[in-house]
């Protein structure tokens, strides 16, 4: 405690008194003045010098007791019940210190449901960098926030325009911006109606299915009692019905309603075999506009047979074989700054290398070292940038790969050096043990393995003889196997990543030649669909999904200049409802 702290408590050589609802609070003038102009002015202007008591009005006992606390000790306790109110207090005693500590702490509690409250809050009370977290915030939770936040139905037509124009607002689907809509006219009718056109024309009508357009936005009572967003549906259904037999129709409709807004979540293809050759080439895929963006922050060193995880805000590239060596070296690629930068070596070189995280560390199994299969393994925490040795697994593994779900680690596959692999195996991290879990109903070495609606699923690989299309699923309560429809396109050693609630397999030798191509699965219709193809057919990468990036408009920036080159078939219509 500090001596000016310890005066205060007793009262000693305190030169002034604050008086508040009937409350008394002995102080130094010194004290006060030093973290707000406001004390200052009052003491030294706003009074006679031989003032000692001074009422302040608007302020509860409970506040001022946290303010002459802040003021002694620069620290204060801040509780979900008193934060946004010391924030109004902070703001108008002009106390920048209380006023970034509230601020700091008010960041941290951002959820759906106060986020508005706090965003309009910085309507008033002037916060740039608050009011631009809770702003994007909303932007990045925008479903969440229309379905549970109260405060909501209470925006201002100004002010939903302001969230719903974004190009930083990130939905999955367009139609969630038009529900919205719906949502906020419908609570006031009388009042909100005539704001019908000018919200309307915020929604990015392009983006939505001609299916979707005809059935469900053209039979809304929006549209029907509207002219103005009649002519706007039609301005955006009718070139794409009379162009529907081109690849980019939506070069055909108005900019304003074709653009795309930022993406939810990229799928990123890291490296990889191509042309007789591994590749630095990083390919960034957003699934709403089924568009692949070159990447310019290639990966410092050309690798294939690698691993590649996102965490934390950074994207790590574990092992893997340059034509030449294999790797015991680990990159890391910070998507805000975009700079790389080495991080510790594994203990060994592992190519052919499972990498998956969990709880908060990095997992790299398996793999080949360029003498022999490995069964070692070993994670990686980066908050001290340390490997760590683990349990071995039962079986020598490269070639296989992994996954994380319920806090355990499943592999599955590969190859042991002599033959390929129908085992899998789970690691259980509190006890450091491997077990060894029912068998696939296939060979598969360079399978890929993905945690996907509660199921571990084993895709595609190699079984010693042909590539695989065959996908099955692995139940971890019942300890079994089923089948799964088969993939369109045998493939091993490819990329796969679940993204937007479907599992996407990208490029991967086909048996003759690398592939570019990509399909996903999506379990609530049990179907496979094909994808934008990569622009480099490559096998051997590692893919990744990244989201809730600060940056991720850069996507969209890039995205602004392309149009859509794959049409909705009948099947994809149906999912998108």
């Amino acid at each position: 405690m500090s001596l000016h702290n310890k005066l205060c408590m007793r009262q000693q050589l305190c030169d002034t008194v604050i008086r508040v609802d009937g409350s008394e609070f002995y102080v130094h003038k010194v004290v006060l003045c030093k973290c707000s102009p406001y004390f200052r002015a009052l003491f030294s202007h706003w009074s006679a010098p031989d003032c000692v008591t001074f009422d302040i009005p608007g302020v509860s006992t409970s506040l001022m007791c946290l303010i002459v606390e802040f003021a002694y000790t620069g620290n204060v306790l801040l509780t979900g019940q008193n934060a946004l109110d010391l924030f109004v207090v902070a703001d108008r005693y002009n106390m920048t210190g209380l006023l970034q500590a509230c601020s700091d702490y008010l960041e941290k509690q951002l959820n759906p449901q106060n986020c508005l409250s706090i965003w309009m809050l910085t309507d008033t009370f002037y916060h740039p960098e608050l009011r631009e977290k809770s702003e994007l915030y909303t932007l990045s939770h925008f479903k969440e926030v229309v379905d549970t936040c109260a405060d909501f139905l209470q925006l201002s037509a100004q002010q939903l325009v302001q969230i719903i124009e974004s190009d930083l607002l990130i939905v999955k689907q367009e139609k969630t911006v038009f529900k919205a809509i719906l949502k906020w006219i419908a609570h006031a009718p009388k009042e909100r109606k005539t704001y019908s056109s000018l919200l309307f024309s915020k929604i990015r009508l392009a983006w939505m299915s001609p299916k979707y357009l005809i059935e469900h936005v053209n039979e809304s009572e929006l549209v029907k009692t509207n002219p103005e967003c009649r002519a706007m549906l039609f301005q955006t259904l009718n070139p794409i019905l009379d162009h529907m037999s081109r690849t980019s129709y939506r070069s055909f409709v108005c900019p304003s309603l074709a653009i795309p807004r930022v993406p939810p979540a990229l799928l990123l293809a890291i490296g990889g075999w191509t042309d007789g050759s591994p590749t630095s080439l990083i390919e960034a895929y957003d699934a709403r506009s089924d568009r692949w963006i070159d990447v310019a922050y290639t990966t410092e060193t050309i690798r294939a047979y690698h691993g590649a995880v996102f965490f934390n805000g950074s994207i790590y590239c574990v092992g893997g074989f340059d034509s030449i060596e294999q790797f015991s070296a680990v990159h890391r690629l910070d998507l805000t700054s975009h700079n790389w930068e080495e991080v510790s070596p594994m203990h060994v070189s592992r190519c052919f290398v499972s990498v998956t995280v969990m709880n908060d560390y990095i997992y790299a199994l398996g793999g080949y070292n360029g003498q022999e299969r490995l069964n070692t393994a070993e994670r990686y925490d980066p908050k001290c940038n340390q490997w760590t040795i683990i349990s071995s697994m039962h079986e020598q593994r490269s070639d296989a790969s992994c996954a994380t779900l319920h806090s355990r680690v499943y592999i599955c596959g590969g190859f042991n050096g002599i033959q390929c692999l129908s085992t899998a195996e789970c690691y259980n991290p509190d006890e450091d043990q491997w077990t060894l879990i029912a068998n696939m109903s296939s060979r598969r070495s360079g399978v890929g393995v993905a945690a996907y609606a509660d199921y571990i699923f084993a895709v595609g690989g190699f079984d010693g003889v042909s590539r695989l299309n065959t996908t099955e699923a692995y139940n971890p309560s019942t300890n079994t196997w089923c089948s799964v429809p088969s993939m369109p396109t045998a493939r091993s050693n490819f990329g796969i990543s679940v993204m937007n609630d479907s599992l996407f397999v990208v490029g991967g030798f086909g048996g003759i030649t690398t592939i570019p191509n990509v399909e996903f699965y999506d379990i609530k219709t049990n179907m496979w669909l094909s994808a934008n193809d990569m622009k480099t057919s490559r096998s051997a990468l590692s893919c990744c999904v990244v989201n809730g990036l600060s940056n991720m408009a850069i996507y969209a920036a890039a995205l602004k200049s392309m149009q859509r080159q794959h049409l909705p078939t009948e099947e994809e219509d149906e999912m998108e409802q």
